[in-house]
């Protein structure tokens, strides 16, 4: 078992101010893989401090050195890809081969990305007499989650390295492993010191501190709507920007006219989108909207799909759904379960207590629940755990009407008879993002949600606004 005792401050490995450990637990087996530092007040000062130094040189740094450092950076990571998979997986309880391909291969892509698009800091814009440029925020607190730790991390650092700003960082305290070995990367790329600072913690504490510090311009955090507005609060006296990627429960609203071929491939497509990542992923297509009339036929596809999945073993090549990131989680997910029963909903598949031959592990059972009625605490709450949820509708503009009827807004998706109708119905959707006929997740694009789903936008061009502050020059 490794133990963590140091943060990344200034350019170098330096002992906390804390003395309290906290455990990193394996989901899958229970056994606690590391111990890492809880930080203090005292340390993300002085990794702010460094930070604020670093900022004057680092912003004013060329656009094509600052997207050499990304390169340098990406290839770093691309090195450790198969590490950083092991890490997250043995942390989060990822699938392994997922873990590869998502949650370590990404952030070398997002890297990479950002490198490319530095340059765009350059551009200069003249409006009559004015000439309008385009500059750094300044020093950033970056707080992350935990349910996909390094891409939810690149997502932040790597535009904001690019548009020249400096940063701390604090990743979740249940998946620190794969930031420390970031933060490795990033010093044997040679990146200024101060530019990436990293301090591990605990949210009440260390993230409190990094959103109320004098010296911190710009505060982007990732989780809960909850913590969200709270964090909102503790950034509004000093007017620091906020942006922020919160909850979802969003919606797929099949049509009816879809014939019986491509209400299969819809329904396998949600399925696979809520299951994977063991139900946690704040984007998933949790209610699946479908026209009355079929959906005798859509619980029976349901139910065939999901039993088909297979629960266990994140380091096997056959399964799909791992175990929840803790127990707390399992426990949180246990209790819809049971509210989903008492509610009154039917429930296809799955259910409580843990799947058959894993009775060690924060495993949870992959759910349905059909004849779901909107104003059910599980088709409005985020669940966070592989439970899907099935509404019937009776015609199309109801099933619009209760996409909408949600606080979130983060993702959606729409399966029509034609691209063009599912086209015309997702301009009708109130959300961040709207996946139409089974379209696929593009980095380049941006993301980020409507209402109690968050502010600004993470990846794609849009990103870089976030760090970006605009300055007129009249002349």
């Amino acid at each position: 078992m490794k133990q963590y005792d140091s943060f990344y401050i200034n350019g170098e490995w330096v002992k906390s101010t804390g003395s309290q450990f906290g455990q990193v637990i394996n989901p899958a087996t229970e056994a606690v893989v590391a111990e890492v530092i809880e930080g203090t007040v005292e340390d993300v000062d002085r990794a702010v401090q460094a930070a604020r130094e670093a900022f004057d040189s680092w912003s004013s740094t060329p656009s094509s050195v600052r997207a050499d450092y990304l390169r340098k950076i990406a290839n770093g990571l691309q090195a450790r890809v198969d590490e950083v998979a092991l890490a997250i997986s043995n942390e989060l309880g990822s699938p392994l081969q997922y873990a590869k391909s998502v949650q370590a291969q990404e952030p070398v892509e997002g890297f990479n990305l950002y490198a490319d698009y530095a340059s765009l800091m350059d551009q200069v814009e003249h409006i009559h007499n004015s000439m309008v440029v385009r500059e750094a925020v300044g020093v950033c607190s970056f707080i992350n989650p935990w349910n996909y730790p390094l891409f939810q991390i690149v997502g932040k650092v790597a535009p904001a390295l690019a548009a020249g700003c400096t940063m701390v960082v604090k990743p979740s305290e249940i998946t620190p492993i794969n930031a420390f070995i970031l933060a490795e990367v990033i010093h044997d790329a040679g990146l200024p010191a101060g530019v990436f600072n990293l301090v591990s913690g605990l949210g009440p504490v260390v993230g409190e501190a990094m959103c109320v510090h004098p010296e911190v311009d710009m505060v982007s955090f990732t989780g809960s709507t909850r913590a969200g507005t709270r964090i909102a609060e503790l950034a509004a006296p000093t007017v620091k920007r906020v942006c922020q990627e919160l909850g979802g429960k969003s919606p797929m609203l099949i049509t009816e006219d879809v014939d019986s071929d491509a209400l299969a491939a819809a329904v396998n497509y949600v399925v696979e989108d809520v299951m994977f990542n063991t139900g946690q992923t704040c984007t998933a297509l949790t209610r699946m909207l479908v026209p009355r009339s079929r959906l005798d036929e859509t619980n029976a596809i349901v139910k065939a799909s999901v039993e088909a999945l297979v629960v266990g073993d994140p380091l096997s090549d056959d399964t799909f759904v791992g175990p929840m990131s803790s127990a707390r989680q399992r426990d949180t997910v246990q209790a819809y379960l049971k509210i989903g029963i008492e509610e009154g909903a039917t429930l296809l598949t799955g259910g409580l207590g843990h799947p058959e031959g894993l009775s060690q592990g924060y495993y949870v059972r992959p759910t349905v629940f059909t004849n779901v009625s909107n104003e059910m605490r599980i088709a409005r709450e985020e669940i966070f755990g592989p439970v899907m949820c099935i509404l019937p509708y009776d015609s199309l503009e109801e099933g619009i009407r209760i996409a909408n009827d949600t606080p979130y807004g983060l993702s959606s998706a729409v399966w029509a008879a034609s691209k063009d109708d599912g086209l015309a119905i997702a301009r009708k959707i109130r959300a961040g993002q709207v996946y139409v006929n089974g379209g696929e997740y593009n980095l380049e694009a941006p993301f980020g949600g409507y209402k109690q789903s968050g502010n600004g936008r993470e990846w794609g061009a849009q990103a870089l606004h976030e760090f970006i502050e605009i300055k007129a020059i009249q002349l």
